[in-house]
């Protein structure tokens, strides 16, 4: 874990938001839930082992879903209120959770040292996504894994133009920075990722058409060297 005088540092460096850290645990979680989330973080987590990092852990909706072959589970989270609610969803976990302050864009970690890597409904907050996925792929190990599930990029030009006013005006700022409209994909293979499997799917599954219901899940490897995953 960080040692302390750093966790006091990063912790400094943080904005806290905690109105939507209420909204998201006393709302937002409880009715993604009711809305079938559980089988997509279930998939989403299946079959890993070892040492895992999990940026943006929120309030360790996560934690219950990690397979027992995962031998340490280090979970990032820059909220201090979710954070909190999130050691305490620790401490009933089946596998090791260490709780660490930090942000997805600076991540406190030697390179190479996961052998996974989630990111769950994340990577549409962060503040700089491609950094988040530059340091997402320094700390894991060649031919380590990225899981992810995030809402992302529509596919018709309608819904991407009322993605892009949303993005420009109220939604960050009303939904903890959440942007709508990002191109999380193209992302993954700019920052040097090869995806293995992107599944494409609306969620929730609604009569008319959400701003923020195209989600992918899917798996990148750092490639090993030479290119190959």
């Amino acid at each position: 874990m960080l040692p302390p005088r750093e966790t006091v540092a990063v912790t400094q460096r943080i904005k806290q938001r905690p109105v939507f850290a209420r909204f998201y645990a006393n709302l937002a979680g409880p009715a993604l839930q009711k809305a079938g989330i559980t089988e997509h973080r279930k998939r989403l987590l299946a079959g890993l082992s070892g040492e895992i990092l999990e940026i943006g852990a929120g309030n360790g909706l996560n934690f219950p879903h990690y397979p027992a072959e995962v031998k340490r589970l280090v979970a990032v989270e820059p909220e201090p209120r979710l954070r909190a609610l999130a050691q305490e969803h620790a401490r009933v976990a089946r596998v090791p959770v260490e709780m660490v302050a930090g942000r997805a864009e600076d991540l406190a970690f030697p390179d190479g040292s996961f052998d996974g890597a989630v990111a769950c409904l994340t990577l549409c907050s962060v503040g700089d996504p491609h950094a988040a996925l530059a340091e997402l792929h320094r700390v894991l190990r060649p031919g380590g894994e990225l899981r992810f599930f995030e809402h992302v990029q529509a596919v018709t030009p309608a819904m991407r133009r009322v993605q892009r006013v949303m993005d420009a005006t109220f939604w960050p700022p009303l939904m903890g920075g959440c942007h709508t409209g990002r191109d999380t994909q193209a992302a993954l293979t700019d920052a040097g990722f090869t995806l293995t499997t992107v599944n494409r799917f609306d969620f929730p599954e609604t009569r008319i058409p959400l701003p923020a219901s195209t989600h992918i899940l899917g798996t990148a490897v750092r490639p090993r060297t030479g290119g190959t995953p």
